[in-house]
């Protein structure tokens, strides 16, 4: 069967309505203005076919410390040909020598697998229209003055410093805090997103404070529809099920090359930005 010449060319606002065609075809919620936001933290490439979108793929750097590999989308009618590969070589061009990190599907993971990803986690997908919840004591909203110690703690938590990727987030949502003896001690963003909103990342010592931190924001939006992005090793999963934020899915964190940090007891990650950014 004879087929048409695929062209691979950099990512541009141009090409934003067809993206949004493509996660639409894919069954993702995200809006306009959510590949808007991906576009402007990322650099990546598209495929072009007859002058038709027909895949795309972004890459999310966090300075030199790694960066993420995302919005790996391929048209339906074009699987099978070997596209996912050129854009993930694409991408391992844009992204150079960081190390990376990714979200996979179960149909994804063979291909990461051959490109040298390695599982390192599972993602929780929970979501869902929330009741009435209490408003948790010593949660507060944070200031703009606040966020260059968000962004430290950031990137104590996440192991990469994601400056860009927090000051968009205060731009386009908000911020709480948990605070002592004075200093910003976790931390949670929320934005819109999708259907709803999504909360994330949610920064924390311990499981108490980060159930905390969410619960701050849910308490003020009942039945609002929210989303969180988890991993299975914070224990959070069962906490956001009891308050109406169902499992509806996820993905399989992989690295390439695989890093394990030790544990930092004073900052860590219970809550992705989602499964974009990390």
């Amino acid at each position: 069967m004879q087929t048409n010449q695929i062209d691979i060319t950099a990512f541009g606002p141009e090409h934003l309505e067809a993206a949004v065609r493509l996660s639409r075809q894919a069954g993702w919620p995200h809006r306009p203005e959510d590949w808007q936001m991906a576009l402007t933290l990322s650099e990546g490439v598209v495929a072009i076919e007859d002058a038709r979108v027909v895949g795309t793929v972004l890459v999310t750097p966090y300075k030199a410390d790694c960066a993420t590999i995302n919005m790996v989308i391929v048209d339906e009618a074009m699987r099978g040909r070997g596209l996912g590969r050129m854009l993930m070589d694409a991408a391992l061009r844009i992204a150079g020598d960081r190390p990376l990190r990714l979200v996979a599907t179960a149909e994804g993971l063979p291909l990461y697998e051959k490109l040298g990803f390695r599982e390192t986690g599972r993602v929780l997908q929970h979501q869902g229209v929330v009741g009435d919840v209490a408003a948790p004591l010593g949660i507060e909203a944070a200031t703009a003055a606040d966020i260059g110690a968000i962004a430290a703690l950031d990137r104590r938590a996440f192991g990469a410093d994601r400056e860009g990727l927090i000051a968009y987030l205060a731009k386009v949502g908000e911020f709480a805090v948990r605070r002592r003896d004075g200093r910003i001690s976790g931390c949670a963003a929320i934005r819109p997103f999708g259907r709803g909103e999504v909360i994330g990342p949610v920064v924390a010592a311990d499981l108490d404070d980060a159930k905390a931190l969410v619960a701050h924001f849910i308490a003020a939006r009942p039945g609002r529809f929210l989303r969180l992005d988890t991993t299975a090793d914070t224990d959070l999963a069962p906490w956001l099920a009891e308050q109406g934020l169902a499992h509806v899915g996820g993905g399989i964190a992989m690295m390439k090359p695989p890093i394990h940090r030790a544990a930092d007891r004073a900052a860590n990650i219970f809550a992705l930005a989602n499964q974009a950014f990390g």
